[in-house]
Parts: structure tokens; C-alpha cells; sequence
């Protein structure tokens, strides 16, 4: 049991379970009952998703250090305690089941599901 960690549309990996969009907002354009079958996500998880604000800064952080001040108002978030119950839940379920989390952005490095994946680490989550 697991949590992989997703480019959302890209095609889905065999055994990869129920897969959560931990965006802001859905996929433009993509009718609403398209979300899954076009591999985007089964259930939308906006709550681990940067606030408005911070992915507006995400999106203008062109250096890297524009982009550290983001990942620490990123993790600030993410310490609050609403969202932290919200990972502690993700890796206790990451230890009974398989699932996904994603986000749309293509590099990896420069997304917040990079740091939403130490941060489940933390909180003791397995990983695929």
C-alpha cells in the first residue's frame, strides 16, 4: 500500500488507486465529468493545494530564489493545523491502501507535489 505522486493527465499506472487533484482549480475546458476518464482525478483535494496568493507567486518565481521564498510560505501552510491533520490522514491511509496525489505542473522540481511528497514522508507515509 501507497502513495504515488502524479503528473494529472497523465495516463494512470496500473494499481495506482483512487487518484486525489491537489490543485486549486480543475482543468480548463475538460467538462466536469471528463475529470477521470481523462486521467485528471477521481476527487478534487484543493485543501493541500498553495492558497490563491502563493500560487500566484509560484507562477512569478522565475529564480530560485523566488522560488525558496515560495516552498517556505508553501511549507508554512502546509504546518497549519487543518492541513496537517489532512496529511497525517493521507499517510495513515497511505498504510491501508493504494492512492495517488498530483498536480498538473510538468516539471516535478518546481511543483508543490515535490514538497508535498517530503512533507507525507514526515508524517510517516509510504511512498510507491
Amino acid at each position: 500500500m501507497a502513495i504515488r505522486v502524479v503528473r494529472l493527465g497523465s495516463p494512470r499506472i496500473p494499481g495506482e488507486g483512487l487518484r486525489l487533484g491537489t490543485v486549486r482549480r480543475p482543468p480548463r475546458g475538460v467538462p466536469k465529468d471528463e475529470f477521470a476518464s481523462r486521467d485528471f482525478y477521481d476527487i478534487w483535494f484543493p485543501d493541500l493545494a498553495p492558497s490563491e496568493a502563493l500560487l500566484k507567486e509560484a507562477r512569478e518565481a522565475t529564480d530560485d530564489k523566488a522560488w525558496q521564498r515560495f516552498v517556505k510560505r508553501y511549507i508554512a501552510e502546509m504546518r497549519r493545523p487543518e492541513a496537517a491533520r489532512l496529511l497525517s490522514l493521507l499517510a495513515a491511509l497511505s498504510r491501508q491502501t493504494d492512492f495517488s496525489i498530483g498536480c498538473y505542473c510538468t516539471d516535478e522540481e518546481r511543483c508543490h507535489r515535490s514538497l508535498l511528497k517530503a512533507l507525507l514522508i514526515e508524517h510517516g507515509a509510504e511512498l510507491a
